[in-house]
C-alpha cells in the first residue's frame, strides 16, 4: 500500500531523516514511534506532500508520488490527515467541517452523514466544535479525514491533547473505527503504550532512522539493540557468558530466546523477575530491597544484588 525507499530530508545543514525505509500493507495500522526530534512528524509530512524529500522514493499503491525531485501535490495524493490540534474550523458546524474537502454533489450530504455515523457523532451534525468534548472533536477530525475515502490516513499525535482518563477510551474508539472502515493508517506517537496497544506493527525511529519494524510482541521481547530495548519499556541489563541456549549470569543460569556463544549482555524485563523472602521461593541470587513505590495496579521494587547491581 505504502512503500518508502531511501527517504532523506534535511533542513539547512541539519539532517532530520537519513535513508529511511518503510512498508505499510493494505488495511494495516502502523505506529511510527520515537522520541521528540527523531523525525516522525517530518516523515508524515513527506508522505502527505507538505514537505519535499531531498532523496528517495515514496509509492502509494502503484503510484509514485516522490522520486528524483518529482513530488505530486498533496491534494492529488488521496491522503487523509488528522493533526495534533485537530485543526477544526471554529466558525463551521460539524457538518461543514466534515464536508470541507468534498466536491459539491448530490452525494456530499450522504457521505457526511455516513462518516459521522461511523464515528458515533450523527446526533451532533449541526453543532459547533466549541460545544464538543476533546474526544468528540478528535472524532470530527477523523471523520473529515475519512470523508474523501483516502488511500491512507495519517494521524500526528492525535491523543496528546486529551486528558489521561479519556485517552485510553478514545484510542480504542479510533482503533475500532479504522478497523471497521478497513483504512490503512500511520499513527505518529512518542507514547510506547499507545503504539504497542494500537498498532499491528511498530516502526521505531531514532535519530532520523527507522531502526526496527516489528509486531508489538516481537519489538518488546526481541529488540534489535540496547537503544530500542531501553526506549520500549523498562529494561535491566546483566553481563553474562552464553553457552548456546543458556547464559550464566549473576542471577544464575538463564534460558536465551536465541542461542549465542561468548560474552553477552542479557536484557531482562521487570515482569520476568520474581522476588521472595529468603525463606520463600528458592532462587540463585540474594539481594536487599532498597526502595518500593506503589502505583495501584503495580509497584516498582529496587533490589541491590551482592555485586552492587
Amino acid at each position: 500500500m505504502l512503500t518508502i525507499r531511501g527517504i532523506s530530508k534535511a533542513f539547512g545543514s541539519r539532517p532530520v531523516i537519513e535513508g529511511a525505509d518503510l512498508e505499510v500493507h493494505q488495511g494495516e495500522l502502523v505506529a511510527l514511534l520515537g522520541p521528540s526530534g527523531s523525525g516522525k512528524t517530518t516523515m508524515l509530512r513527506l508522505i502527505a506532500g507538505f514537505e519535499d524529500a531531498d532523496a528517495g522514493e515514496i509509492r502509494l499503491g502503484n503510484r509514485i508520488v516522490v522520486h528524483d525531485g518529482i513530488s505530486v501535490p498533496p491534494e492529488r495524493r488521496k491522503v487523509g490527515m488528522v493533526f495534533q490540534d485537530y485543526a477544526l474550523f471554529p466558525h463551521l458546524s460539524v457538518r461543514d467541517n466534515v464536508a470541507f474537502g468534498l466536491p459539491r454533489s448530490r452525494r456530499r450530504e450522504g457521505r457526511v452523514r455516513e462518516v459521522l455515523e461511523r464515528v458515533g457523532l450523527g446526533p451532533w451534525i449541526d453543532e459547533m466544535p466549541h460545544v464538543l468534548s476533546g474526544g468528540q472533536q478528535q472524532r470530527v477530525a477523523l471523520a473529515r479525514a475519512l470523508a474523501p475515502q483516502p488511500a491512507i490516513v495519517l494521524l500526528d499525535e492525535p491523543f496528546s491533547n486529551l486528558d489521561p482518563a479519556l485517552r485510553g477510551q478514545v484510542r480504542a474508539d479510533v482503533r475500532a473505527i479504522l478497523r471497521e472502515a478497513g483504512v490503512t493508517a500511520i499513527l505518529v506517537t512518542h507514547d510506547q503504550e499507545e503504539a504497542l496497544s494500537m498498532a499491528d506493527r511498530v516502526a521505531v525511529m531514532l535519530a532520523g532512522k527507522i531502526v526496527q519494524v516489528a509486531t508489538p510482541e516481537e519489538l518488546y521481547e526481541r529488540p534489535v539493540s540496547r537503544a530500542v530495548a531501553t526506549f520500549i519499556g523498562e529494561a535491566q541489563f546483566l553481563p553474562g557468558r552464553a553457552m548456546g541456549a543458556e547464559v550464566e549470569t549473576e542471577l544464575g543460569r538463564l534460558t536465551l530466546l536465541e542461542p549465542a556463544m561468548g560474552p553477552v549482555d542479557v536484557m531482562l524485563r521487570p515482569e520476568m523477575l520474581v522476588i521472595a523472602p529468603p525463606d520463600g521461593l528458592p532462587g540463585p541470587a540474594s539481594g536487599t530491597v532498597t526502595a518500593r513505590r506503589y502505583f495501584g495496579r503495580d509497584q516498582k521494587v529496587d533490589v541491590r544484588l551482592a555485586s552492587g547491581t
